[in-house]
């Protein structure tokens, strides 16, 4: 389930691209854009994260970091971010347990097809570490322009 606006976004502690470690917590004070995405190096995502990492330093100047977030192993992260020459932060979650806590891991259907995979979502937490903003089912074109605008709007 999907946490609500206004309610305490989940603590999280994970792996990320080019080692160490990422936890909410780090982010303290700040706003924080956290976008799940299926798998890295896949079109869509590709588009989506090349997007958020072109706007970083507008982010930046609304006092906003961002983070990616998939259940692609820390190696395929490694290469996603070098192919694509990405700026942000990519966390790998292989257990799952931040995206289900998220409400991003879930039952998703292709082609008449289920299965469970990671839902296409996307958080804006404010400096208090609470949930201010939820895209579910984002479409790619324009979605981190619209973020953009929520978190200068934050």
């Amino acid at each position: 389930m999907v946490p609500a606006i206004g309610a305490k976004a989940p603590a999280f502690t994970l792996p990320r691209d080019g080692g160490g470690r990422l936890s909410l917590a780090d982010f303290k004070g700040r706003k924080l854009v956290l976008y799940f995405y299926p798998k890295a190096d896949t079109p869509g995502c590709t588009r989506e994260s090349i997007a958020f990492s072109g706007l970083k330093k507008a982010f930046a100047r609304a006092d906003t970091d961002i983070v990616g977030v998939s259940a692609d192993p820390v190696k395929a992260q490694d290469k996603f971010r070098d192919k694509h020459k990405l700026a942000i932060p990519l966390a790998s979650d292989e257990t799952k347990k931040m995206l289900t806590a998220y409400g991003a891991w879930g039952e998703k259907s292709m082609y008449g097809r289920k299965f469970m995979g990671v839902r296409r979502t996307t958080f804006l937490i404010d400096r208090d570490g609470r949930i201010a903003q939820v895209w579910e089912n984002v479409k790619v074109d324009g979605h981190a322009e619209a973020v953009l605008e929520a978190a200068k709007a934050l």
